[in-house]
């Protein structure tokens, strides 16, 4: 079976376009106001009343001020990145991509506004699946601040992070921590050593490590970044969330569960306080504790995070996002651990809808989770049903033999 899916939080994300990059040309308090209100909820987690506002603003743009305007692509940005949040993909490429067209007519490829619209289309391709996509954009961003910044400027890291990081969700570690590394060394030429710039990469070099099993390299890492966010920032402040998660599982993976619980807590904690309850990322917390306990045996403290995390999930991003299925996912593992092999088997097939919508029928994502049907269906004795899932498996992936179930 597969693993439960673990939820790294990273620091160095594409950002949304706030009202400082548009031309203020005429009477634009109101479309200012309506921006500002925009990305206020969307901090919030509030995502359905902020893509509302958002429509209701690009709408506003283009009659006040025509449709080629810089504020309209700003609005087209920013109602793009809200329908990825809540996974309608194909509506935020076209805003996406409208706004592109909008920027490079006004100015040109090189702008730092164009390139930040093309990083946010790699974003959007590299959480469908389309990682070649999104590896070609990442690079197209890359070269353009390259040239545009030089080697050695912190938005020239930014970008080499990124695509570092689409390199981290394909499990190549080593162009990822060449990368990561790079970055790191530019970020220390032009900033003071407890930025928080440098503990974000720090933090994300340390993923790397992570992932390759050499726990001590990052734990260290982890612990230099968690210093730096402790010296700069208050202990309440929602951005050490990150750092306390990922060291948190780095004692996980090391099997320290008394301090990885502690850690957790303290994130959730954190965000609840900060956002309320029904937020996304207080939903990653709890998915993250579900995790834990699921590590340590308790499954029934374990089921209960994760129902609490799909239910969060399913009211803040709703119930066909890439994230509620990861909460079902997990729910189903849990329950196929539990040998409840029925109900594992349910939220697989919820899962599968979900996937195959997102990603596509083919996609490696969709044969794990028919993979899992798999062993749910074997377990159950239902033979017909397995063979034919594992015929759809190997129309896929070819390779995949063609055995009796068990």
């Amino acid at each position: 079976m597969q693993g439960a899916l673990k939820t790294v939080s990273r620091i160095l994300v594409a950002a949304m376009i706030v009202s400082g990059f548009c031309c203020a040309l005429g009477d634009d308090t109101g479309w200012e106001q309506l921006n500002s209100q925009v990305v206020k909820l969307y901090l919030q987690g509030n995502y359905d009343r902020a893509t509302r506002v958002a429509e209701d603003t690009l709408r506003i743009a283009e009659q006040s001020f025509g449709a080629d305007h810089p504020n309209v692509a700003t609005s087209l940005n920013n109602l793009g990145l809200l329908y990825k949040t809540t996974g309608k993909y194909e509506k935020a490429q076209q805003q996406y991509k409208r706004a592109l067209s909008i920027r490079e007519k006004l100015h040109g490829k090189g702008h730092p506004a164009t390139i930040t619209i093309v990083n946010n289309l790699a974003e959007l391709a590299k959480v469908r699946g389309d990682y070649s996509e999104a590896e070609k954009l990442y690079n197209d961003a890359l070269k353009v601040r390259v040239r545009e910044y030089g080697p050695d400027h912190p938005k020239t890291a930014l970008s080499a992070s990124n695509l570092a990081g689409l390199y981290m969700m394909q499990q190549e570690y080593e162009p990822a921590k060449m990368l990561y590394t790079e970055a790191l060394a530019i970020l220390e030429k032009n900033y003071d050593p407890n930025h928080l710039s440098i503990a974000g990469m720090l933090n994300n070099l340390g993923t790397v490590y992570e992932r390759q099993e050499k726990f001590a390299e990052a734990e260290q890492l982890y612990t230099r970044a968690l210093r730096i966010c402790d010296e700069s920032l208050n202990k309440d402040h929602p951005r050490r969330t990150a750092f306390l998660n990922n060291m948190a599982s780095v004692y996980k993976a090391q099997g320290k569960f008394d301090q990885a619980k502690k850690l957790y807590e303290q994130a959730l904690l954190i965000r609840h306080n900060t956002f309320g309850y029904e937020h996304a990322e207080v939903a990653q917390s709890l998915n993250n504790l579900g995790s834990l306990y699921e590590e340590n045996g308790k499954y029934a403290q374990a089921e209960t995070f994760y129902k609490r995390a799909l239910a969060v999930w399913e009211k803040t991003v709703g119930p066909q996002h890439p994230e509620t299925a990861t909460a079902m996912n997990n729910l189903g593992l849990l329950k196929y651990r539990q040998q409840e092999y029925e109900q594992a088997e349910k939220l697989f097939q919820q899962v599968l809808i979900i996937r195959e919508k997102t990603f596509g029928a083919e996609h490696g994502e969709v044969v794990i989770v028919l993979e899992n049907i798999l062993h749910c269906c074997e377990k159950l004795g239902k033979n017909e049903q397995a063979q034919t899932i594992r015929r759809g498996i190997r129309r896929i992936k070819p390779i995949y033999p063609d055995k009796s179930t068990s």
